[in-house]
């Protein structure tokens, strides 16, 4: 959208902000939901994944802060050409690996040749389409980096600043890189212990003089809700850092030795459906089982308040949103009369399973509530079937092997999702893509938002999924643990300015 950007190097002038207060050293550890298959996510997707690594062991050139910005990480600075095209990047010089070796040009060339490659099977890379908008990456001197794209693309920083574009040594085993991730960040990934957490070790090479403020950061797997409580309560926790049930929240918000935040998050909780299956394909059905869903008693119900009703996918917090929240509104009678134009009725109901990942307790207790709605239509008939979450990965998200299902989508822009056919939604409209694609290359703001707006009144006429809410970063920590990031605009848990108090 802006033809000229520089990027400032923010990091040294935040560290000197930072004040005298903070305190060197001790160890805390954090409850998270599920554990990932694997700890590299240009490899292997997952939200869980991104937490632990992103800007804590692995970083990009460019990163998201808290505040959802994007902001200079190995990159000092960049500079994008009048015609959109080219985007030269300035390195940051004397940056190590956690291994030693010194982080260089050649390891971002090598990074993003492997990141274009269209075979997957031999790249072990996620998401070729996202760079694929990328004619030529070189390195005219040692201290820089210049991309050349075949046409503007106004998402192009936020791509560099996607998990997926995340750097690691060049020479290092795809194999290895999953299971023992080496970085640049201020902390390295330095054991897994399968089934019970991750734990992450200062890295005293770190070029951010005085960060990270932590020895140790353990990541602790323990998706349920109560025994999240219970370690907290009993020191074994120190944060629960997102999906603290809500009657904890509660409870714990009564107890001056605890501190609860609900802060600013781009997760959409959504109801996906397969739209390239029967009857999911006939937007009759869609819209009915939209329409058949009461979002203000999900969020009350199911979430004691807490949760932003919206219309399609984007959170109110997103640049360019438009509220659709009460489009599609509840409305039963017309539900059953679509769906008998569809051919379901009390008599032929509509059978099918809903999908729930075992490990996400918003999106269960979401998705159960729903379920109950839409049996009490009449015509609907549905099931629940809970599976692991590295089950559901393998089934729903990578093969589509499902009718619908809920999950909470917590990146960021992720709407352009829905132009990719081929993701677990099947959705193919011509006419979205084409939004998108004027969403992409627009050539100011206004213009941009404009198509964005469209795009999101088109999912929501289609019916596309049912998007029951924006869910908060709801959690908790001790109240000896100082400068907790309390939002989640960006895909970390992000900890190496966070202190410990005596």
């Amino acid at each position: 959208m802006k033809k000229y950007l520089v990027g400032l190097l923010a990091l040294s002038a935040l560290s000197l902000g930072l004040g005298l207060a903070q305190q060197r050293g001790g160890a805390i550890t954090i409850a998270i939901q599920t554990e990932p298959a694997a700890w590299d996510p240009t490899q292997v997707a997952g939200a869980d994944i991104s937490r632990v690594v992103y800007d804590n062991v692995l970083q990009g050139l460019v990163k998201r802060n808290p505040k959802g910005e994007i902001v200079p990480s190995l990159a000092t600075r960049w500079v994008v050409s009048n015609s959109g095209l080219t985007y030269t990047f300035t390195l940051r010089q004397g940056v190590k690996f956690h291994d030693g070796s010194d982080f260089t040009a050649q390891d971002v060339l090598a990074k993003f040749a492997r990141a274009r490659n269209p075979d997957t099977r031999a790249s072990g890379h996620l998401r070729p389409d996202l760079y694929r908008d990328i004619t030529n990456v070189t390195s005219p001197n040692p201290n820089t980096v210049v991309f050349s794209l075949r046409q503007p693309n106004n998402d192009f920083l936020f791509i560099l600043s996607r998990p997926e574009s995340l750097i690691g040594p060049r020479q290092r085993p795809l194999a290895e890189q999953r299971v023992q991730p080496i970085g640049t960040g201020p902390f390295r990934f330095a054991a897994w212990e399968r089934g019970v957490a991750v734990r992450l070790e200062r890295n005293p090479n770190y070029y951010v003089q005085g960060l990270p403020y932590l020895d140790r950061v353990n990541f602790r797997f323990l998706g349920d809700g109560d025994a999240q409580l219970a370690g907290l309560r009993a020191g074994d926790l120190d944060v629960i850092a997102y999906s603290l049930l809500p009657e904890n929240a509660v409870v714990l918000s009564r107890d001056s030795n605890f501190k609860v935040f609900s802060g600013s998050a781009t997760a959409e909780a959504v109801a996906g459906f397969n739209n390239s299956r029967p009857p999911f394909n006939d937007v009759r059905v869609r819209r009915a089982i939209t329409l058949a869903t009461n979002k203000d008693e999900l969020i009350q119900g199911a979430m004691l308040g807490y949760g932003t009703k919206i219309g399609s996918m984007r959170s109110p917090g997103e640049a360019c949103y438009v509220d659709l929240s009460n489009f599609n509104a509840y409305n039963p009678d017309e539900a059953r009369r679509l769906l008998a134009e569809a051919g379901f009725t009390n008599q032929n109901p509509l059978r099918f399973t809903f999908n729930l990942a075992a490990e996400f307790p918003y999106e269960r207790r979401i998705g159960e509530a729903m379920v109950a709605q839409l049996n009490k239509l009449g015509p609907l008939q549905v099931t629940i079937q809970v599976t692991d979450f590295n089950t559901w990965i393998q089934r729903v998200f990578s093969q589509a092997d499902y009718a619908m299902t809920i999950i909470g989508h917590v990146e960021a822009n992720d709407i352009g999702n829905y132009a990719n056919p081929r993701y677990y939604w099947r959705y193919n409209s011509p006419r979205f893509q084409q939004l998108f694609t004027q969403y992409l290359r627009a050539p100011n703001q206004t213009k941009a938002c404009e198509a964005l707006a469209a795009a999101q009144r088109l999912l929501a006429e289609d019916a596309a999924g049912v998007w029951t809410m924006s869910l908060p970063a709801l959690g908790a920590y001790r109240a000896r643990i100082q400068n907790w990031p309390d939002g989640f605009l960006t895909p970390a848990i992000s900890v190496a300015e966070v202190w410990v108090r005596p």
